[in-house]
C-alpha cells in the first residue's frame, strides 16, 4: 500500500507521485529478470534522468531539481521499494556530484555539473580500497605531479557503477605541498579528484560475484600511470579528507532511505502473504503470532523513515547533522535487515523460495549494513560525537 507522506510542498506531492508513476512502470516489472540475470539498468538511469530525478538536490542554476534532502530521500525511497539496485544508484550518483557541487571551482560547476546532474552521465564514488575498506586514512592509491598535471597510480575497491560510470570521484594520496613537484616530500594527504574512463591506463576489474543487489554492477577500478589534467583536481590540494567524509554524510542519509524503501517492500509482501494464507481455517494474519510479528515490522519501518527524515530536515535547515545520519544509516539498516528476515519468517517455506521476492530482500538488506561504512564504524562516529560533546579531545 503507498506510504502516507507529510510533504512540505505540493510540488514535492507531484514529485512523489510522478516517482510512484515511473517506478511502478518501468522499474518494478523489470526488477526480478534484471537481478536474476545480473543485467545493469543503465537505460533505466537514462529515464530517470530524463524524467528529473537524477538531480534532485542540486540547484537550479546547474540544472539540478532545487528540492530539498527531505524530499529527495524519500523519492530514493520510493525508487527503493520497486528497485533496489536502482535507488542506490540514484544515491550513489548524487554521492559523486557532490566534490564538484560543493567543492569545485566556477569553471568545473559551469562545465561538468549540468550533465552530471541532468542524468546525461552517471557517477561512481571511488574512496575504498581492498586493505582499507573503513580506513580511509591508509589509502595507497596516488596522484604524483607530473608536469602539469598528475599521473594517477593504484586500485579502488568495490566501487558501484565501476566500468559502467561517466565519471569517478575519486580520492587518492598525493604529496604535501611541501613536497618537490616529483611528489617527494614532508609527508603525504588525501586530494580529489575527478576521472573519466576515457583517460590512458584508466581500467575497470570484472564485476565482483555477489550476495545481493546483483543488478548494481561493482567492481575494482585500476589506475595504471593515468595522466591527469590539472583541472581535474576538486576542491584544494591535501583537502581531500574533509570532502570525502562531507560526501558520505550526506551519502548515508540516501543509503538510510534505500534501506527504508527496501523493508517496505518487504513489509508489504508479508501482509499481503499472511490475508492470503490460511492455516487452521483461517488467514494466518488473524494468528496472534503473526500479527505481532507484522506489527514489530511495521514500527521498524516507520521509525526507520522518521530518523533518515529528521537527519535530512537537520541538514535542509542549514545545521550539523553528521550524528544524525550515522544513526539513521544505522537505525534504517539494521531495521531492513530485520524486516527482510522476519519477511521471509512470515512466508515460511515459500519465502525461502525465489517464487516470492522475500528472499531477494533479505539478501540484498545485508549489504546495506556493510557500504557507507559499516554499523559497526556508525556506532564509533556516534559513540566519538556523544564522548567529544563532554571530554574535548587530547591534543
Amino acid at each position: 500500500m503507498p506510504v502516507e507522506r507529510d510533504l512540505p510542498t505540493p510540488e514535492a506531492e507531484d514529485l512523489i507521485a510522478l516517482t510512484r508513476e515511473i517506478a511502478d512502470a518501468e522499474l518494478a516489472p523489470h526488477a526480478a529478470a534484471h537481478e536474476r540475470e545480473e543485467v545493469f539498468p543503465r537505460a533505466v538511469f537514462r529515464l530517470l534522468g530524463e524524467a528529473g530525478l537524477m538531480g534532485l538536490p542540486f540547484g537550479e542554476d546547474v540544472g539540478g531539481g532545487g528540492q530539498p534532502y527531505e524530499v529527495y530521500l524519500q523519492v530514493v525511497e520510493e525508487l527503493a521499494a520497486r528497485w533496489a539496485s536502482v535507488a542506490l544508484g540514484v544515491s550513489v550518483h548524487t554521492l559523486s556530484c557532490f566534490p564538484i557541487d560543493r567543492f569545485g571551482t566556477e569553471a568545473q560547476r559551469r562545465e561538468l555539473l549540468p550533465d552530471m546532474v541532468g542524468g546525461q552521465l552517471l557517477g561512481a564514488y571511488c574512496l575504498s580500497e581492498a586493505h582499507a575498506g573503513s580506513d580511509a586514512s591508509a589509502l595507497r592509491a596516488s596522484a604524483r605531479v607530473a608536469g602539469e598535471g598528475w599521473t594517477a597510480s593504484g586500485e579502488k575497491a568495490w566501487v558501484t557503477h565501476g566500468g559502467q560510470a561517466d565519471f569517478y570521484s575519486t580520492f587518492l594520496h598525493t604529496p604535501d605541498d611541501g613536497g618537490s613537484r616529483e611528489g617527494g616530500g614532508r609527508g603525504q594527504s588525501i586530494s580529489c579528484f575527478h576521472l573519466t574512463p576515457d583517460l590512458p591506463g584508466f581500467g575497470a576489474a570484472p564485476p565482483e560475484q555477489k550476495m545481493g543487489l546483483t543488478g548494481s554492477t561493482t567492481a575494482a577500478i585500476r589506475l595504471d600511470d593515468v595522466p591527469v589534467p590539472a583541472d581535474r583536481l576538486v576542491g584544494e590540494r591535501g583537502r581531500g579528507m574533509g570532502i570525502a567524509l562531507a560526501a558520505l554524510d550526506s551519502g548515508r542519509l540516501g543509503i538510510s532511505a534505500v534501506a527504508v524503501g527496501l523493508a517496505q517492500s518487504a513489509l508489504d509482501v508479508a501482509v499481503r502473504y499472511a490475508v492470503e494464507r490460511e492455516a487452521f481455517g483461517r488467514p494466518i494474519a488473524q494468528h496472534q503470532g503473526v500479527q505481532f510479528l507484522l506489527a514489530d515490522m511495521a514500527a521498524a519501518v516507520e521509525s526507520a523513515r522518521a530518523t533518515y527524515l529528521a537527519a535530512a530536515r537537520r541538514k535542509d535547515a542549514g545545521k550539523p547533522y553528521s550524528r544524525q545520519a550515522s544513526i539513521a544509516k544505522l537505525i534504517a539498516t539494521d531495521a531492513a535487515m530485520k524486516v527482510t528476515t522476519d519477511a521471509v519468517q512470515v512466508l515460511g517455506g515459500a519465502g525461502y523460495t525465489r517464487d516470492h521476492p522475500a528472499e531477494r530482500y533479505m539478501r540484498e538488506a545485508k549489504v546495506m549494513q556493510i557500504f557507507e561504512g559499516t554499523n559497526q564504524i556508525q556506532r564509533m562516529v556516534i559513540g566519538r560525537h556523544l564522548t567529544n560533546a563532554v571530554v574535548p579531545p587530547a591534543g
